[in-house]
């Protein structure tokens, strides 16, 4: 078998270590590495020649990417994922027990498992370049830095800093890597290894002192203030968390235990923490996302299509949706963008808001003002006809009028060439209504962002009968290189996400009017684990759009999507949400720290808040909906697979991920339970809980969808 790490002795006595796992594009830490470096570190001991041991890694553009998170998959059991935790701290202390300088050259992504070998160097020095990154991710697969991690990073950039990043698993530019003093030295990748050979060679140890607030100094220095910033960090924690998360607690009772009984201690609880992270429910859902994505991204959304190259995009309209479209495909796609409004000012609002975007990069020192500037330039504009010839694709982000869009589909079919493709931004108008006025069918296509569009990370490409597998494979590469993770679904009211959504919303609605008060209903939900409240929500999305997508869903798809009688009151009212500052919630100056219910709102809906439910029984009412209607989307090929289903709930509306999406979480609940339930409601509340016949059927024979 190929060895992945090479030992390179130089005259000088500097060793060079370089990392190369054969047939990948970027280095991974597998379990069967262990032996071969132990071999490795016994030859350096053992060698009187060696004065110095510099690591590099041999692929052109990543150190190391982090832990191979399939090798978790295969524990069966918590004591083997113990075992793995231990055999990095094994030898990772036999690298930093080392008694020569052990240097770290790092260029490209060096995250996780990578940045812990890191850690175990003496020193580190790492590449200016845009590609080098540092971090721990592990809390976004519900786990922990299992390599010593835990101990290693507080001791080196101080507990506050090492918190923030095991918390959030944000990554790390190298000028700011250098400032907390996770590195020693920044430089060019030029004389990347150079530098780490004369570090090597100066035969120094110790890190450049990091200077810390007198505050910091402070609480860092005695267990008083430590606990302290323990605390205050489990109180965070727990309010952003809603206790749905158990890898922030267990990263911060890591560090404490370490600090508080000695590293050794530390490294046993890490162990022990990591163990029983890696068989949690909450991990094993959030790895198959990684997993799910990792999958998607290899694929072209058409077997056997080839996506066509875009280098020309049109976007017509400039409002908020036009706008973010326009801006993710000049920053992200680096693709030219022509947008074209019937107005000035529609164009005035596109330039600025993609100039607000891309300053905020500036004023945080992710760019500099000659990138924003350039990537601006790929941004033009026009109120006719002008300069779209060459486009490859169109996103029409008009308004959800059938008749505008047939409209827009003639102009582009009068204006551009044949290949040219016309991707519809429609939130509910079904893609083949939109054909129908297109003499080239097959390059009609739907493109469903989600607002907003520099956010969300999710947009379903929505094929009708007749569209191309060229067409969709070339939309879905435009997706993919805009930065969005795109599904593809099936034509239909409402396609999938805003289907599933409807009915979730629908059911909120209705417990409001039954008198649950609107806090309280919010708060359930968010403590069912979704980013906000559904009446939130609709605020956000706006209470007239809501109004304008339940009718086209009720006619499309029947009764079970009748939306209860508040809309009509509400927009009676003038009440449309945060877009007029009028809606559930109150806006203005007065309400910027702490969001208050607009009280006035029950009054126009004719109710009167009374008692409040159970918070649990009022998230479940509302989410079985979805569950429900989600399997009914899967059973008409509206997605084609639950892992599809999955990935559009959470990327798309914010399912909980720590539930691994509808289908996952049917699963952990048992399809028979999901059928009880909806039997329970439907005899209490109607037919629109009646349970789909997939899932009935799921249910007699004991079946799961993964």
């Amino acid at each position: 078998m190929e060895n992945t790490f090479k030992l390179t002795r130089r005259d000088d006595g500097i060793a060079i270590l370089s990392m190369d796992v054969p047939g990948e594009t970027m280095n991974t830490l597998k379990a069967q590495f262990g032996p071969e470096i132990s071999t490795l570190l016994t030859q350096i001991k053992a060698d009187p020649l060696i004065r110095g041991l510099v690591l590099i890694s041999g692929k052109a553009d990543s150190f190391v990417a982090g832990a191979d998170i399939s090798m978790l998959d295969a524990c069966n059991t918590a004591e083997d994922a113990k075992a793995l935790s231990q055999q990095g701290h094994v030898v990772f202390n036999e690298l930093a027990s080392l008694n020569i300088p052990v240097i770290a050259a790092i260029h490209g992504a060096c995250l996780g498992g990578g940045l812990e070998l890191a850690l175990a160097c003496h020193q580190r020095v790492c590449s200016d370049d845009g590609k080098t990154v540092l971090g721990v991710p592990e809390v976004q697969l519900g786990l922990l830095p299992g390599g010593g991690g835990t101990q290693r990073l507080p001791r080196l950039v101080g507990i506050t800093t090492a918190l923030d990043m095991m918390l959030t698993g944000k990554q790390i530019r190298p000028k700011q890597a250098l400032k907390m003093g996770l590195v020693n030295d920044v430089v060019p990748q030029s004389i990347l290894l150079q530098t780490a050979i004369e570090m090597a060679l100066a035969g120094k140890r110790a890190g450049h002192s990091v200077k810390k607030s007198l505050l910091n100094q402070l609480l860092e220095g005695t267990n008083l203030g430590r606990n302290l910033i323990f605390n205050q960090a489990l109180k965070q924690v727990a309010q952003k968390t809603q206790g749905n998360y158990p890898a922030p607690a267990k990263i911060i009772d890591c560090v404490r235990q370490g600090f508080a009984k000695g590293i050794q201690k530390g490294l046993e609880v890490e162990a022990s923490h990591f163990a029983q992270l890696v068989v949690s429910p909450e991990s094993q859902a959030l790895r198959s996302i990684f997993f799910a994505t990792t999958d998607m991204k290899k694929e072209s959304g058409a077997e056997g299509a080839v996506a066509r190259k875009i280098t020309k995009a049109v976007i017509l309209g400039g409002g908020l949706m036009g706008g973010g479209i326009a801006s993710v495909t000049t920053t992200k796609a680096k693709i030219p963008v022509r947008v074209k409004d019937i107005n000035e000012k529609g164009l005035s609002n596109a330039l600025a808001y993609a100039y607000k975007l891309l300053d905020k990069g500036v004023k945080r020192r992710h760019m500099t003002p000659a990138v924003r500037d350039n990537l601006m330039a790929l941004m033009t504009t026009t109120t006719e006809y002008t300069g779209v010839k060459d486009a490859d694709i169109v996103v029409e982000a008009v308004f959800e009028d059938l008749a505008l869009k047939h409209q827009m589909v003639k102009d582009i079919e009068r204006e551009c060439s044949e290949h040219t493709i016309f991707a519809s931004n429609t939130s509910s108008l079904p893609i083949s209504q939109i054909a129908e006025a297109a003499t080239r069918p097959q390059n009609v296509i739907g493109l469903h962002y989600f607002s907003p569009v520099e956010k969300m990370p999710l947009v379903e490409v929505i094929a009708h009968a007749t569209t191309s597998p060229e067409t969709i494979a070339t939309t879905v590469a435009f997706a993919r290189k805009q930065g969005k993770t795109p599904i593809v679904v099936k034509d239909g009211a409402g396609f999938y996400v805003n289907r599933i959504l409807a009915l979730y919303m629908n059911e909120a609605a209705q417990l409001l009017l039954e008198g649950q008060s609107i806090e309280h209903l919010d708060k359930a939900l968010v403590k069912f684990g979704f980013p906000v409240g559904p009446i939130t929500l609709l605020d956000e999305v706006g209470i007239d759009v809501g109004a304008k997508i339940a009718p086209i869903l009720e006619k499309e798809l029947g009764e079970r999507f009748k939306a209860p009688a508040a809309f009509d009151k509400l927009l009676k009212d003038d009440r449309k949400g945060r877009k007029n500052a009028k809606g559930f919630y109150q806006y203005g100056q007065s309400s910027k720290q702490t969001k208050a219910v607009d009280q006035s709102v029950y009054a126009v809906l004719g109710i009167k808040p009374g008692s409040d439910k159970d918070p649990k029984a009022l998230a479940e009412r509302c989410v079985v909906q979805m569950l429900n209607e989600a399997v009914r989307c899967l059973d008409e090929g509206i997605i084609a697979s639950a892992r599809d289903g999955d990935i559009g709930a959470i990327f798309g509306i914010g399912f909980p991920p720590f539930l691994g999406g509808p289908f996952h979480y049917i699963d952990r609940l048992g399809a028979s339970k999901v059928v009880n339930m909806l039997e329970g409601y439907q005899r209490q509340f109607g037919d629109r809980f009646a349970p789909c016949a997939r899932l009935k059927a799921m249910a007699e024979a004991n079946e799961s969808f993964f």
